[in-house]
């Protein structure tokens, strides 16, 4: 069966704020927004192969190509959602310090839900 990938929305909800034994609270928020970003992007990708002619190869490259691909067919909002959302996982996954990162993992829970809905 294949995974359901809103799952990883709801696993961002559900770490957002939380703090536990070995790990902060700013851990689980960077988290959040990864996954946000997955749950979106997936969700996206499956919804392109299957109702608008998308290739995807499996590779890093289909990061860019999957928002490229959607916005010559007219979904130029959801693309751009999703780079938005890919430029915040980035910062949450690879820098030292993310300002605002509260509102952040907000905003991208909000965003990624937004592009789940484009994507039905």
């Amino acid at each position: 069966m294949a995974f359901h990938w809103k799952e990883f929305l709801e696993l961002a909800r559900d770490l957002t704020g939380h703090t536990g034994s070995g790990y902060s609270v700013e851990a689980t928020n960077r988290t959040a927004v990864s996954r946000a970003y997955y749950a979106a992007f997936c969700w996206a990708r499956n919804y392109a192969a299957s109702r608008m002619g998308y290739q995807r190869t499996g590779q890093v490259e289909d990061h860019a190509s999957l928002r490229a691909h959607m916005k010559a067919r007219g979904k130029s909002q959801t693309a751009s959602r999703l780079n938005k959302l890919r430029k915040w996982r980035n910062q949450c996954d690879y820098d030292d310090h993310v300002p605002n990162l509260n509102t952040l993992v907000q905003s991208a829970i909000k965003i990624a839900d937004r592009v789940i809905q484009e994507c039905k």
